[in-house]
């Protein structure tokens, strides 16, 4: 049985920890378009979650940072919100969250515990798959907003949960966000390979930043002159979700790093944060979307929308406030979408009372503070996803992807600078001296 060491991780020389294999999130992200395919990429991180949980019980001791007794306190917390449920298609969206906060807890255990294996280099290339994946979703739900794709999971499901909702989602994909039927004239919002537009400006705005610092990485390499052209050419379909929030978490990110090095006596940091975000904007001046968002604001009602269920959700809040209601209810508008939606925070809140959500938010505010001490480039830049992540929990439903990711920025914030491989002369002299004693004994 694996023993929770809080408080305790390897030390920088050595990198000694648990032995985990690095194949399971390989599978898990860069496999992501394959699983999509299937059908099964919103319950991916739940099965690969499982075969991470196997390795960590079989490793031994796990390793855990201090504070991350907050963040189970908040998965006991919102497991005893069951008793608050009242329907079975409540109960079967509740058992899906609860094993994604399950599956999230894990996955940041795997990459804090699997330093030496998971290094931080190589994270930052599976971080950049997955941007790429995302990147590559964005176009296509500009070239096929009307596309529907029937998995094969669609096909062998029971009808009870093909009838829900959300499961209805989950294994007939869309590439796009769109309604040609709705009563607004709104182009369609690039979401693929996730359910929904939000998801696809999320993801995007926590990759973005690890990305960049992946490309100074591998600056003395090839992939670097094939990444490099992805990042301006990434900003159409970015441009194209028309998606606020998304556009802020970066000015958020950008804000920040730049302050953050500046500081550090490195202003060529934001020299060019400020060259790209006066690139971007002018190109994105010069294009239509532009206009687009512009029209979105002044046509629909969706920030309005938002305050009214809000509001809802405070009220509901009022009459619940220990354990909430254990899921989304409908709202007393028939026009707006389910109270407890449109924002993680609220969804915590509304679902899980006011002590769940203030250990969900505990738990990444500790994780903040606690990473600010990091000075090398990864855990600035982890630190500085952890903030983005902390703003946009507010507007942004984290499930299933932006939980998953914003937990490996935090295991990457709090773990500590992957070890340094071992030079050669010293991994010789090394072994020398270990196998020198048993060629004694053998003469």
């Amino acid at each position: 049985m694996s023993v929770l060491e809080a408080g305790q991780q390897p030390t920088e020389t050595t990198g000694r920890g648990p032995s985990l294999p690095v194949w399971p999130m390989v599978a898990l992200l860069a496999g992501y378009p394959l699983w999509w395919i299937v059908g099964i990429v919103d319950f991916s991180w739940i099965l690969f979650g499982g075969v991470q949980l196997l390795y960590l019980l079989r490793a031994g001791a796990t390793r855990a940072p201090r504070g991350f007794g907050v963040w189970l306190a908040f998965l006991v917390w919102m497991t005893l919100s069951v008793t608050q449920l009242d329907t079975f298609g409540r109960a079967i969206g509740f058992s899906y969250r609860h094993l994604l906060y399950v599956a999230a807890t894990v996955i940041f255990l795997y990459v804090y515990n699997a330093r030496s294996r998971l290094q931080d280099t190589f994270v930052l290339g599976l971080l950049t798959i997955y941007w790429l994946i995302t990147v590559a979703g964005g176009f296509l739900g500009m070239a096929l907003p009307t596309t529907v794709v029937r998995t094969p999971l669609s096909y062998v499901l029971p009808g009870f949960l093909l009838n829900n909702e959300l499961v209805n989602h989950m294994v007939i994909r869309r590439f796009a966000q769109y309604d040609p039927n709705s009563f607004f004239d709104v182009t369609p919002r690039p979401s693929a390979p996730f359910l929904y537009t939000n998801n696809w400006g999320n993801a995007y705005s926590l990759l973005l930043p690890f990305v960049l610092l992946y490309l100074i990485r591998v600056r003395h390499r090839r992939r670097f002159w094939l990444l490099l052209p992805m990042v301006p050419l990434s900003f159409i379909p970015a441009a194209a979700t028309l998606n606020r929030g998304m556009f802020l978490g970066l000015a958020i990110a950008a804000v920040y790093l730049s302050v953050r090095y500046l500081l550090r006596g490195r202003p060529a940091i934001m020299l060019s944060v400020i060259l790209a975000g006066a690139l971007g904007a002018g190109a994105f001046t010069a294009s239509s979307f532009d206009d687009e968002i512009s029209s979105r604001v002044e046509d629909t009602s969706t920030t309005e929308d938002r305050a009214e269920i809000y509001v809802q959700t405070l009220r509901s809040v009022q009459d619940n406030p220990l354990f909430g209601l254990g899921a989304p209810r409908p709202s007393t508008n028939p026009n707006i979408p389910p109270v407890g939606t449109h924002g993680q925070f609220w969804m915590v809140l509304h679902s899980h009372g006011i002590p769940g959500v203030l250990f969900f938010l505990g738990w990444f505010a500790l994780a903040f503070a606690a990473s600010l001490r990091r000075r090398d480039d990864v855990g600035t830049v982890a630190n500085a996803t952890l903030l983005v992540a902390l703003a946009e929990v507010f507007y942004y439903g984290f499930l299933p992807v932006g939980l998953m990711l914003t937990m490996v920025a935090a295991a990457l914030a709090l773990r500590g600078p992957s070890p340094r491989p071992m030079p050669a002369d010293d991994h010789r002299r090394s072994r020398t001296t270990k196998t020198r004693p048993l060629a004694r004994r053998i003469r």
